[in-house]
């Protein structure tokens, strides 16, 4: 385990260039205990955003709150990026090489819930941080802070840049800033997530084309005069009826996910307006497109079948994970230095209590730092905007701790587990191993050659594309 400094032994250190192994050790100390030092102020800031709990293309107060303590610390931030409003990029630096970190802060609809281990709905229909966002981009932005201290102790020499990056669950804050070009110069990109466990992400994530599909009608009286009316939600009802017998004549690596917005406001009127979210996965975007054009043919026979119009709008499409092994060999290294996470014995009493709640066997917190795998063949689903940054630099993402073993994700659970100690543990163990990483990369940029030699033979023949539409981010529907 690393030890920590003083902070009159860190000052000192921090002025010191790294030329061989041991000054590079020793910068690594200095930035865990960057981490150290920033720790009250990080558990603050990752409180905040999770009292916010705001949604995609709603996180204003949780952008500004990590764009203040950015500028605070010294970096030159962008607001406003991409047309996005809670968007920002806080950078330090110049010259070679240039890593970017990757933050996000954005909650999931509907699941409020107080930092205790039963259900307990804070406000009827809020948000709640599901997915550990909350931490998310404050861990990112305690690693970025510990490395800008070093470089402007003159320690360290590059270009660092930190991207607050909204509307991960919804649109795809990501897609739009890459459609700017704002992530092109990068010699790699470093991101995390929270997890249950400690582990390399080396597994591809899901393709996914996202949609709203709107069906237009007329409203008459239900009972009076139906005859008079068009129904909207009957043409609803012919799509999804129709999704759910396509799901028989698809791979299994297909997934297709529906939410029903609006249905009508009475049942005694026939629905004028209907709507309807469709969105469509499969482990490449070679497999989503044509069941997304598949998709629209049905909408349109459902259309035509109930007498009514209808309108698919592409809301965002993201690309599968493009993985890095040589970047993974690296990050790894750095947990497996860093060491366990260890938890208290409160928090994994904690973490038993929650898992009881959920009906889940009661094993408590795992920290272990789980072996490497290469080129991990795990077929779980899900899909991330990050992904669109990994087919554009190289890019590497880490799993970290943060809630009890096999806890359900996108739940209640993972909202309780972001705003206790358990989450802001994993969050601080999260940024020593991104600075610890970066602290490889900025003292030894031939190590970027292999990174940049894998992704090239990857990527070669490929030119990415954007599959978003014309103009501003869209509202998510449901949000």
């Amino acid at each position: 385990m690393i030890r920590l400094l003083t902070t009159v032994i860190l000052v000192a250190l921090s002025a010191q260039v790294a030329a061989d192994d041991d000054s590079k050790f020793t910068l690594k100390e200095v930035a865990v205990s960057s981490v150290e030092r920033q720790s009250e102020a990080l558990v603050e800031l990752s409180d905040q955003i999770w009292a916010h709990a705001e949604i995609a293309l709603q996180e204003t107060q949780s952008g500004k709150v990590l764009a203040d303590y950015a500028e605070q610390q010294g970096f030159n931030v962008e607001r406003d990026i991409a047309g996005m409003p809670m968007a920002f990029i806080a950078s330090y630096g110049k010259g070679k090489p240039i890593i970017g970190v990757l933050g996000e802060y954005d909650a999931l609809p509907g699941l409020s819930q107080s930092a205790t281990p039963a259900r307990n709905v804070l406000v009827d229909g809020a948000a709640g941080h599901g997915c550990g966002h909350n931490l998310f981009g404050v861990g990112s932005l305690g690693a970025a802070t510990a490395i800008k201290e070093l470089m402007e102790s003159g320690a360290l020499k590059g270009t660092l840049r930190y991207y607050g990056t909204p509307a991960e669950e919804s649109i795809g804050g990501k897609i739009y800033m890459a459609r700017e070009g704002l992530f092109d110069d990068l010699d790699i990109a470093l991101s995390w997530h929270p997890s249950s466990r400690n582990k390399m992400d080396t597994s591809t994530s899901q393709a996914m084309v996202e949609t709203l599909v709107d069906f237009s009608g007329s409203a008459s009286h239900a009972a009076f005069d139906p005859w008079n009316g068009r129904s909207a939600l009957d043409g609803l009802e012919l799509l999804t009826h129709a999704l759910n017998m396509l799901r028989e004549h698809v791979k299994p690596t297909v997934r297709i996910h529906y939410a029903i917005y609006h249905g009508g406001d009475a049942p005694n009127v026939v629905p004028e307006k209907a709507q309807v979210g469709v969105w469509i996965r499969d482990t490449e975007m070679a497999g989503v497109l044509p069941l997304y054009e598949r998709m629209q043919v049905m909408a349109k026979g459902a259309a035509m079948a109930a007498n009514v119009d209808v309108e698919v709008r592409l809301l965002s499409g993201t690309y599968n994970t493009l993985t890095n092994n040589e970047a993974a060999k690296i990050v790894h290294q750095n947990m497996q230095l860093l060491g366990d996470v260890e938890f208290s014995e409160s928090e994994n009493e904690f973490a038993k209590q929650l898992q009881r709640s959920m009906g889940i066997p009661e094993l408590g917190m795992d920290g272990t730092v789980q072996p490497l795998v290469l080129n991990s063949t795990d077929k779980s689903g899900g899909s991330t905007d990050v992904a669109d940054v990994s087919w554009i630099v190289p890019t590497v993402d880490v799993n970290i701790v943060t809630a009890p073993v096999d806890i359900p994700w996108h739940s209640w659970g993972v909202v309780a587990a972001s705003g206790s100690s358990m989450g802001h543990r994993g969050m601080q163990y999260a940024a020593k191993v991104l600075a610890t990483t970066m602290i490889d990369l900025y003292t030894n940029p031939q190590l970027l050659e292999p990174i940049r030699k894998e992704f090239e033979e990857a990527t070669e023949g490929f030119a990415y594309k954007a599959y978003i539409p014309d103009g501003l981010p869209p509202v998510p529907a449901g949000y």
